[in-house]
């Protein structure tokens, strides 16, 4: 009997990648946070993660080259964030504070869901082993 490692871990792996691309945004607003002009950028992680779900559900595939990936969004739940600052005079809405508060509680976020698929690969380890080894 075979395992289907997509029945297994659901949409576990998803939260992984969101989680990984988040951090990825948080640091490009943190080490841009001098840069005059920037603008700091967030993701909803609960539409990107609802994105996932759905094209989880929906099993399309791409069966020609030529044809456009419907799974993938143009921007990855990726937008402008509302600045909770005053321009300061050189269009930078990046607070460093915001931007290192969100990297920390998104790292624990991540390093639940690592600790989570570790547990569920263990069981999984056990299952075919027959609790041996």
């Amino acid at each position: 009997m075979a395992i289907s490692f997509e029945k297994a871990f659901g949409i576990h792996p998803a939260t992984l990648k969101i989680r990984a691309q988040n951090a990825e945004v948080i640091a490009g607003n943190i080490a841009n946070a001098d840069t005059p002009g920037y603008k700091a950028k967030g993701m909803d992680f609960k539409s990107a993660l609802a994105q996932a779900a759905s094209r989880q559900q929906t099993g399309m595939t791409r069966t020609h080259e030529k044809h456009f990936d419907v799974r993938t969004e143009l921007n990855n739940g990726v937008d402008y964030r509302v600045p909770n600052q005053p321009d300061t005079g050189d269009g930078n809405t990046v607070d460093s504070q915001v931007e290192r508060n969100l990297y920390l509680e998104n790292s624990m976020h991540y390093q639940a869901s690592v600790q989570f698929m570790s547990s569920k690969i263990k069981g999984l380890k056990k299952a075919i082993t027959g609790g041996q080894g």
